[in-house]
């Protein structure tokens, strides 16, 4: 296996527009974080001269324990990102028939798609490393009564968001093999198509839509602002049954990807 990713390491290294979007992820999930923090900062002075406010803004959002919830809430929004350059390694692979080389080559059809299984695994894991430096920082720097890993379990679930987002992006890389086709059907699913999906299938069936796909992956963390007010208006699913079915979810994302590249003509 580590043969094959330093195979898939030489392939995307020098390709710059997988290095851009690398870079600009990295860049955005500080950027992100600070802006929200710049604004919630701005406001400290009305939270303090106004004892109502603060009180139905609840905990600092940028101290610990708190800001493991808010940084990962957060950067939940920078998801499709990953999902991009997931999308285009594997289109890539169709474009220039270099999947069909390294089949030729030697390789089987099942580690071709094992090492993008497993590039979307690594891809996760450096995006959740990131996060956890970003929210140790803010929580460094944003004072409180020091350093607390109560509630860190919210970067774990970011982890399983990121993991969900690049194998759904995988997978469309798999069915479309255009990056064009697979970028806008990604996008289009991932703001619009799910969320719209679940809407209707909670006017029907109440409460079904809420356990859709990403649906369910991103009530794995709660909003983390105006928690007095919103923790008594919305009751958040069972954390243990949202994690089993994100589980699930992925099992059938790679159980089809897997089972589409082997069986697809090259």
């Amino acid at each position: 296996m580590l043969q094959l990713l330093k195979i898939e390491w030489l392939k995307i290294k020098n390709y710059r527009t997988f290095q851009i979007l690398a870079g600009l992820y990295i860049v955005s999930i500080f950027g992100i974080n600070y802006i929200t923090h710049y604004i919630y900062t701005f406001n400290t002075h009305m939270q303090q001269a106004n004892g109502m406010v603060k009180a139905l803004m609840g905990n600092p959002p940028f101290e610990f324990p708190e800001v493991w919830q808010t940084i990962t809430w957060i950067t939940g929004f920078l998801l499709f990102i990953p999902g991009l350059l997931i999308i285009i390694s594997i289109t890539n692979e169709y474009s220039y028939k270099t999947h069909r080389q390294n089949v030729i080559n030697g390789l089987t059809r099942s580690q071709f798609i094992l090492v993008k299984m497993a590039l979307v695994v690594i891809i996760a894991l450096a995006s959740t490393l990131f996060v956890f430096i970003t929210a140790l920082i803010f929580g460094l720097t944003s004072g409180g009564s020091g350093i607390s890993f109560t509630n860190i379990d919210y970067v774990a679930d970011f982890f399983i968001q990121a993991l969900s987002y690049g194998s759904v992006a995988l997978l469309f890389g798999v069915l479309f093999k255009r990056s064009g086709v697979a970028i806008g059907v990604f996008f289009l699913f991932v703001t619009v198509i799910e969320r719209m999906l679940s809407s209707i299938t909670n006017h029907y069936f109440d409460g079904a839509g809420d356990y859709f796909p990403l649906r369910t992956n991103a009530d794995l963390i709660p909003f983390p602002f105006f928690r007095p007010i919103v923790g008594h208006l919305v009751k958040n699913p069972d954390t243990l049954y949202l994690l089993i079915c994100s589980g699930v979810y992925l099992v059938i994302y790679f159980f089809i990807i897997k089972r589409k590249f082997e069986t697809d003509d090259l």
